[in-house]
């Protein structure tokens, strides 16, 4: 890699003298200058570059050496003209017959998928072998097609050798906002090792190749569309820096020249090559056929890179989980000093913040992509035990999404009602109703049975969906009930999607706190995904396989996903999908510079603020048996009555004024006590306790 070119230009702004420090550098940089290009290949090496290699090379042997984009893209090309049109075929296949949102996409979009893929189809029929265009316009244009439906589930994913590579420049740009509204683009975070003059937290880019770099984020948004504006200018932001491969059609440029205002206010202009190299592996095989691959809501952009920004950024928890993405450590461990240990620590992290309107406990939680449900429940529990009581701020950001059952299971620990899972709805086509036939009776641990009586009669009553019915078991999604008894604040923005935008329409729908959003909407991805592979294993498993399954094998490493079913709202919204509408917040705050720089200080004080602005319930049984007479002490805050369940028979409804003291007779130790507390005549605390 050669030498980055800067160059300082004049700046109204007044500056103080320099220091030694910076005319060294300017110097330097100079000097390089002059000496090299920028397109040069030159065996000279900064320390940037050698830091970034070893970075990648010592991840417990899970990823490989850094490489230039155009060397890379040297080796990629080896799709045959027929391997190309079946690629084509099985788009038209996947988007015709199993695609839930194509009706939706069409019309609120004003796009048509099916007749773009027609028309490629057509023209691949008319080329040969030796006219082809390169296999990266055909890449591109498939691309551009499954991009165009503006659905991060429905992707068209590169082969070998893009599958499991990730482009990347050595920094990350974030948006802030001054109070009076005006945008700024920081840098927020580089490479270990990466220098450039003035370069690093809080340097201010301008221009992005030339163009002013609001104008580039918006531009690039368009290309990586989401579902709405919000999800479409942060995708663009996003992807300024990182692309996983496997997604996102690679850059055009080799390299990018970044206008910046340095550290002192001078203005810079940077020249850096886009580079390549191996992301950690997925969590989860989702061709395979299990509950879990069947289960999953995830935007596979967002958890591509947020691997990704783990090898480039958080190399402890690489370490920690051993190159194995979402791992569970068999003891838990803190990433930084000030946090609480977790078992999770590429899942959770679990710190006390400490704000003006008091100290509360901050949950974040990366992804929902987890193997076992329970376990990631579980946990979230163990950590939301072990942080204060009187108040917790549950921040999803930047979540992609991840197991479904993951997402509702963990909303019953923060709230007394009961949790109605969101239903899904399949699509009304015989491709649908042929799978559902062949798993209605879960033949293989993927059970379709809900179903398939109304896609059986879709084509007598002519219904365009199926009937909704959840995914997640609703068993399984109050079996421990509420666990946490503090105020809850859930902080979103627009990279949330799928299983967390589902996690964050339950938090909203069973009125479980505040959701405050640093951006106008959350993702809205709002279905279920499956892969063409596991779509093919669905009418080949269990033995004997169907003969005439329209499926067929994906060339090099290709993949095809696809929204298989969408999402709907309960509560109030009943009905209403979440799919491109996806969640309002109730508050918003724009994210500031301290925001950026200060480890969201003033975003944690919004939401402190919010919490001390709420009521704090306590809600705490002690039991003791004398005989079979069980005595029950309760001791609560700002509860007025508490009625008592055993095994799910009222026993008694007390009205409370301070501590109380209930004797119940006849009862067997291994019983479920349950406690629902009251105020105002509103359920506002629920604890169960086995006696």
């Amino acid at each position: 890699m050669s030498q980055p070119r800067t160059m300082k230009k004049s700046t109204s702004k007044s500056t103080t003298k320099k220091s030694a420090k910076s005319s060294k550098t300017s110097k330097t940089s100079k000097q390089t200058a002059a000496s090299e290009s920028v397109l040069s290949r030159t065996s000279a090496r900064r320390p940037a570059e050698i830091a970034v290699d070893r970075l990648h090379t010592t991840a417990n042997g899970q990823v490989a050496g850094v490489v230039p984009l155009a060397t890379f893209l040297a080796s990629a090309g080896t799709l045959t003209l027929d391997q190309r049109k079946l690629l084509v075929d099985q788009a038209l296949l996947l988007l015709s017959e199993n695609y839930v949102h194509l009706p939706l996409k069409m019309a609120m979009h004003a796009v048509n998928p099916l007749q773009r893929l027609r028309v490629l189809r057509a023209r691949l029929a008319r080329q040969t072998p030796a006219t082809m265009a390169p296999e990266w316009l055909f890449h591109r244009e498939m691309s551009s097609i499954f991009h165009s439906v503006r659905d991060l589930h429905t992707n068209y994913l590169l082969p070998v050798p893009f599958a499991g590579k990730i482009a990347f420049l050595p920094f990350l740009i974030e948006k802030c906002h001054d109070p009076d509204g005006s945008e700024h683009y920081l840098i927020t975070r580089t490479v270990e090792g990466y220098q450039a003059p003035q370069f690093g937290s809080g340097a201010e880019v301008t221009h992005w190749n030339g163009t002013p770099i609001a104008r580039a984020v918006a531009l690039n948004g368009a290309v990586f569309a989401g579902s709405n504006d919000a999800a479409n200018l942060a995708r663009g932001l996003e992807s300024l820096t990182l692309r996983p491969l496997v997604i996102q059609a690679p850059p055009d440029e080799d390299w990018v020249t970044l206008t910046y205002i340095g550290l002192d206010g001078s203005t810079q202009e940077l020249r850096e090559q886009w580079k390549v190299t191996t992301n950690l592996p997925p969590m989860t095989d989702l061709d395979a056929l299990s509950e879990t691959s069947a289960s999953m809501g995830l935007d596979l952009d967002s958890d591509e890179k947020s691997r990704a920004k783990k090898v480039l950024y958080v190399r402890e928890v690489v370490e920690l989980e051993r190159g194995r993405s979402s791992a569970e450590l068999a003891a838990p461990a803190a990433v930084a000093g000030a946090d609480v240990p977790t078992t999770m620590p590429g899942v959770f992290r679990a710190r006390e913040v400490g704000t003006p309107s008091g100290t509360f406990g901050h949950l974040r939680i990366f992804t929902f992509s987890v193997q076992d449900p329970v376990a990631f429940r579980d946990e979230f529990v163990r950590l939301a035990g072990l942080l204060p009581q009187n108040g917790l701020i549950v921040d999803v950001r930047d979540n992609g999404g991840g197991h479904i059952y993951a997402s509702e299971f963990t909303l019953q620990s923060m709230t007394p009602r009961r949790i109605t899972p969101e239903p899904v709805q399949f699509i009304c086509t015989p491709l649908n109703l042929r799978i559902c036939r062949r798993h209605k009776d879960n033949p293989a641990g993927i059970d379709l049975g809900p179903w398939f009586d109304s896609l059986d009669l879709a084509l007598e009553t002519g219904a365009q969906y199926s009937a909704a019915k959840p995914i997640t078991p609703e068993d399984g999604a109050n079996a421990i009930g509420q666990t946490y008894f503090g105020p809850v604040v859930l902080i979103t923005d627009a990279r949330v999607y799928s299983a967390t935008d589902i996690f964050a329409a339950g938090f909203a729908d069973h009125e479980i706190g505040t959701i405050l959003g640093v951006d106008d909407n959350t993702g809205a991805g709002g279905a279920n995904v499956w892969t063409h592979g596991l779509l093919a294993t669905l009418l080949n498993e269990p033995p004997p396989p169907d003969e005439t399954s329209p499926y067929v094998a994906l060339p090099n490493g290709a993949n095809l996903r696809v929204s298989i079913r969408r999402t709907l709202r309960v509560g109030k919204l009943a009905g209403t999908p979440v799919e491109d509408l996806g969640v309002e917040p109730h508050q918003k705050h724009r994210m500031t510079r301290a925001d950026l720089l200060d480890g969201n200080v003033d975003l944690l004080n919004r939401a402190g603020e919010l919490l001390a602005a709420m009521p704090v319930r306590r809600l705490n049984l002690q039991t003791s048996f004398s005989g079979t007479t069980l005595t029950v002490a309760i001791d609560t805050l700002n509860i007025d009555r508490v009625d008592l369940y055993i095994d799910d028979r009222p026993i008694s409804s007390e009205d409370l004024s301070g501590p109380v003291s209930i004797d119940i007779l006849e009862v067997t130790p291994g019983q479920l006590l349950r406690a629902d507390g009251y105020q105002a005549g509103k359920l506002v605390a629920s604890r169960r306790v086995t006696v």
